[in-house]
């Protein structure tokens, strides 16, 4: 299936490029996120890619947190099916 939108490039309010399934760490990841999609409610801890330590309570099934991310904690996250869109 051809791309449409191959010949334009990619800016900071474009949607993302790829997504994966996450499986939170206490560790970096491979790349950092620009944002990822909560598929089964609960608690998720990160740390963004500017450094900060948050934890985003009670997130519900289904939602998009778009916020540019280098580590999905383990430690604190109680939410799953989690998806890395970057």
């Amino acid at each position: 299936m051809a791309d449409n939108f191959d010949k334009y490039q990619q800016g900071l309010d474009s949607p993302a490029y790829n997504a994966a399934t996450i499986t939170p760490a206490d560790s970096d990841l491979s790349t950092d996120l620009r944002a990822f999609y909560v598929g089964s409610a609960g608690d998720v801890a990160i740390e963004t890619t500017g450094g900060d330590s948050v934890t985003f309570s009670n997130v519900p099934t289904g939602a998009i947190i778009p916020v540019r991310c280098r580590q999905l904690k383990s430690t604190g996250t109680t939410a799953t099916s989690i998806v890395g869109l970057y």
